[in-house]
């Protein structure tokens, strides 16, 4: 039981860690909060300092998620627990306790807990979501897309209950944090990769 409860409290610490804002405070960066969308993510990132700055801040979002959720699996963690601590990682950057409970909204985080639940499962949503990148420009329609179709292909690779409910928690949770974007969408005023709005 103590193994399990550190588990999930690391997964949660390390989540809570903020690529954007500490990529920007290091590269000397205005904070993502306060510039662009207002959004400490790999997308703002790209907006206010570059791709090399959004770059590093992706594979730090799907690192800090994937290693707490690789340890678990090491460590021999059952289905449930494994969830756990994805979720409790996905909970952190989402609502980190180091910067005000005030995170980004979850699609690298996502990303990197499929490559900790199955390497293909999130293989498959990384490819998803370049597909829909390349094919319509835009960011956000490519996350929610390609994070909509990710309950299936875990799914299909790694049948375990637990795990999915987890996932589908994400999945509501990252809408939810889209709602903004999905407006604009709908509006036909959603940003463009590359554009500076």
């Amino acid at each position: 039981m103590g193994t399990e409860i550190f588990l999930i409290a690391f997964a949660y610490l390390l989540g809570s860690i903020s690529s954007a804002i500490v990529v920007c405070r290091l590269l000397g960066l205005p904070d993502p909060r306060g510039e662009g969308s207002g959004n400490p993510g790999a997308t703002n990132v790209l907006r206010i300092g570059g791709k090399k700055a959004a770059a590093i801040t992706l594979i730090g979002d799907m690192l800090k998620v994937l290693l707490p959720v690789l340890l678990a699996r090491l460590l021999g963690a059952e289905p449930g627990v494994q969830a756990l601590v994805a979720l409790a990682a996905f909970l952190g950057h989402l609502y980190p306790l180091f910067f005000g409970f005030r995170g980004g909204k979850g699609v690298a985080t996502a990303l990197g807990v499929l490559l900790g639940l199955h390497w293909l499962a999130g293989l498959l949503t990384i490819a998803t979501w370049l597909l829909i990148a390349k094919l319509f420009k835009i960011s956000s329609l490519a996350a929610l897309l390609s994070l909509l179709v990710a309950p299936l292909y875990l799914w299909l690779l790694l049948p375990q209950r637990a795990v999915l409910i987890a996932l589908l928690f994400m999945v509501a949770l990252l809408f939810w944090r889209h709602r903004s974007n999905i407006k604009n969408l709908l509006q036909g005023t959603e940003g463009h990769i590359g554009s500076k709005d």
